[in-house]
Formats: structure tokens, sequence, C-alpha cells
């Protein structure tokens, strides 16, 4: 691996240094970023400490941006060409500390890149609005104009793991568009990534004091993040658990939660099975199945679901799996070595309830094949709570109305995917659904950077993320009247 490693004396790959303000802060204590496929070390991270976590939020506080559109639509387009020249170094670092192979952190690289882009594109919409007031017989002739200004006070974010740089920039990117200030903590198991990031937007020419990364343990530092008298939004992708936490903590700020997903693949009987059976696979093992809106739960109908299942073990079987740093794997390890022993668990649980299982279930370490089982029922863990890896339940159904009960019957409500060619069945799915996302024929996961996503129930509160409605949430209206 070390012989392959074209960041072993790079900057961003020791990232010994928090960037507090325009300063780098050397500090002794350091964390360890982990391979997860070979256990080596790949670099250290600085430890923050409570004061470290209020200067940076004094820091941004203090500081009013007064970059125009332009300039930071400049910015945003000039990271992006930095990014895109360094998409090997870029792609490499995700996959050393994440454990993704390197098809899925190439491609993880275009996103950021795209989200980039998009944000440049949007920092130059007039964001505002223009209402005549002589509508109506008692109406004047003004007009009232709205305006969409940057936040009195500072942005958190956290992030997790899976997407450990296009979570990020999907934070960051509305923060710079708006002319906002942010400070964030990454997962602490891939914050070598964030740095990267970060250090591209500095070179763009972004203020250090709008962007702020602070990395450390989140049991000394998450708390003061939620609560620092300067925080006036909190922006968080996570789990459901500590979701509910913020949300309990934050008080009186707003806060945007994009929690998991237990996201279904609906497969109806006059579906093409050779194209479901395609989306599936890739819905399910993409990304090593760490993605909220990966394919959770596979609902097809009983007349077509044999025919389906073993198209599903065959394409299954072919997909490669092994160390992540070869190009010719279509997928790595998972997070950490307890994720896989925990989707095993799962797994063999569902087995003793009577599930079969047709492929897979093999771990070493982090490194565990992707699975199809048959037979499951919606009442076993493994379909009922969110199993964020490469495992493939199916489940049987009736009839439609079954399909949707069934989709509707867990805590979640992020998105779907639906193969059908009736419109009947579609227009029923999109109305009758209880997810924030319907695709079809397509897997759950699809969308672009720039348009809204977001889920309801356990899936969040409802407001969506994506460049566009991101940077509405990061903003305070304002309207102003005249004579007219």
């Amino acid at each position: 691996m070390n012989a392959r490693n074209p960041l072993r004396d790079s900057e961003h790959f020791r990232a010994e240094a928090l960037r507090i303000g325009g300063e780098r802060i050397a500090r002794d204590r350091t964390l360890d970023v982990i391979n997860p496929y070979n256990r080596e070390r790949v670099g250290t991270v600085p430890l923050a400490t409570l004061d470290d976590v209020r200067q940076a939020y004094r820091i941004a506080n203090a500081y009013q941006s007064r970059l125009t559109r332009y300039e930071r639509s400049s910015i945003l387009q000039k990271a992006s060409a930095l990014l895109r020249a360094r998409a090997e170094e870029a792609s490499t670092l995700i996959t050393l500390e994440s454990g993704l192979c390197k098809k899925d952190s190439m491609y993880e690289i275009g996103r950021v890149a795209d989200v980039l882009v998009f944000g440049a594109n949007e920092a130059l919409r007039d964001d505002g609005q223009v209402f005549s007031c002589d509508l109506t017989p008692h109406g004047k002739k003004r007009k009232v104009i709205t305006l969409r200004e940057p936040l009195q006070g500072v942005i958190t974010a956290i992030t997790p793991f899976n997407h450990p740089m296009n979570q990020v920039a999907h934070k960051v990117v509305p923060s710079i568009a708006t002319n906002n200030r942010m400070v964030l903590k990454p997962s602490e198991k891939v914050p070598l990534s964030a740095y990267f990031l970060a250090d591209i937007l500095y070179e763009a020419g972004l203020p250090p004091e709008m962007f702020q990364v602070v990395t450390g343990d989140p049991r000394e530092i998450a708390d003061e993040m939620l609560v620092n008298e300067h925080v006036d939004l909190i922006t968080f992708t996570g789990g459901v658990p500590i979701g509910k936490y913020i949300a309990a903590k934050a008080g009186y700020r707003r806060i945007v939660l994009e929690l998991g997903g237990n996201d279904p693949l609906i497969v109806m009987e006059d579906a093409d099975l050779d194209k479901a059976s395609d989306l599936a696979v890739q819905g399910s093992y993409k990304n090593s199945g760490q993605r909220c809106t990966a394919v959770k739960r596979m609902l097809v109908q009983a007349s077509v679901a044999d025919a389906f299942t073993e198209l599903v073990v065959e394409k299954t079987r072919r997909w490669k799996h092994g160390d992540p740093m070869d190009g010719g794997m279509d997928m790595g390890t998972v997070i950490d070595a307890p994720s896989a022993a925990r989707f095993e668990a799962l797994v063999n649980e569902a087995v003793s309830q009577g599930a079969r299982l047709l492929t897979g279930n093999q771990r070493e370490g982090a490194l565990y094949a992707p699975t199809v089982l048959d037979r499951v029922r919606p009442e076993m863990t493994l379909v009922r709570e969110e199993t964020f890896g490469p495992v493939s339940p199916i489940i049987r159904f009736r009839d439609i109305d079954e399909a949707i009960a069934i989709s509707n019957g867990t805590a979640y409500g992020l998105s779907s995917g639906i193969c059908t060619n009736r419109m009947d069945y579609a227009t029923r799915f999109a109305h009758e659904l209880k997810v924030g996302t319907v695709n079809l024929w397509e897997v759950p996961g699809y969308r672009i950077e720039l348009t809204p996503f977001g889920g309801i129930k356990d899936s969040g509160l409802g407001y969506k993320e994506g460049v566009q409605e991101a940077m509405k949430s990061f903003c305070n209206g304002k309207t102003f009247t005249l004579p007219w």
C-alpha cells in the first residue's frame, strides 16, 4: 500500500495543525486516521480543545464577509477547477481513510466538483422578488422587494463518514455562496478529506474566517458546537439518535437534520427484471452500501420474485470486492470492522428467523461481501431498522396495497425507487409513499447536487438539502417596501 500512496509526504495527508481563522495551530494531542482495509495509519489530525472551538466561533462571528456575488462565484469556480486537476490525489485520500474503492472515490470527486460549480452559478442568481401592492381595492401604489441576507451568527456543520468530501461540500458551498461563516466538525473517522477541501478553497481565495475545520473527540467538543452563543444554525447529516440529541440540545436555534433512511426498491409484476435487478445491485452496493439512500429493502411482487432474485444473485456474485486501491474492484470495505460485524450479526439473526441466505455474509475485518437474502419479513431487524451496508434483503408482496403498506411501515421516510411501466401504479406510489423522494426507474439515491433532497419522519424534519435549498435555509429573509 505504501508504494502506491502519493500522499505520504503531503501536508494534507498529515494535517497536524488546526485551521483556526487564518492561523495553523499545532496540537500535541492527535488522532490517528486508520485505513479500514489494512489497518495502517493513514495520517493524524489534531484534537481540538474546548478553547480552540470557542476561539473558532469568536473569529467567525467577528468576521463579516463583503464578498460580492461575482467574487463568491469566482472562488467556487476556481476551487472546482483545482479539485478536478487534483482528482487522483483527492480520490486516493478518500479511499485510504474510508475504505471506499477507487471507482467510488473518483465518482465522489466529480460530485464535489459539481457542487462547487452549482454553488458558483447560484451565487450569481438574484434571490429576491418584487411584488406590486395595488392588487386590491384597498391597495397602495407601492412595491415590496424581498431580500435574502446572511445569518447574523455562525453556522455549525457536522458531517458523517460515508461521503467524506461530498458531505462537507454540501455544507460549505451553500455557506460560501450566501456569504455566511461556518465551523465544521467532520467525522473523526474521515477528517483528512475535509482538510483537503478546505485547503483547496483557501487556495481559491476564500477568507479562512468563512470556513474553519475543527477535529476532535465529539464527546469533548460537540456540545459546544451546539450551544455556543455565536451559533445561529446547525446543519447535521448522520444517524437518527444523534440527530434527535441535537434537536433536544440546540434550543432556540435553527436546525437542518438529514438523517437515516430505509429506502425500498419496489419491483412490480410488469417490470423489466433485467433492468430492475441492475438498479437493485447498484443501489445496494455502490459506496459499500453506506448511503442513507442506498437500497435497503427490495420489495418484489410475488409472481416475479423468483426470477428477479435469481438475477440479483447472479449479478451480486459478479460484483468484485476487495482491496479498495485496486482499480478493478467494484467495492472496497465498509468503514470499520465493528460495522461489518454488525451486518453479519443482523443477517445471521434474519436467517435464524427464516430468511434464506443466497450469497455473501462473509467477513474479514472491515471487508464484507455483498449479501443477498430471500424470504425476508418486514418485522425482521435487518429491514425494520437501517442496515447501513451492502446487504440486499428481498421481501415479497401480493399487490400494490401491500407494497405501499410495507414501504411505509418503518420509522424512516427518505427515498424510494419504483420499477413499473404502469402509470396508475406510478401515480399511486408518488402520492402514497411517505418519503421525501420517489424515483421512477431509478435507484432511491438518484439526484443531482442542485436539486432538493431530504426526508420526513425519522429521516429528517422535512427541510431540504441540495445547493438551492441549503442556500435558502442559510439566509434570513427581509422585505423592503417603497412608494412606486
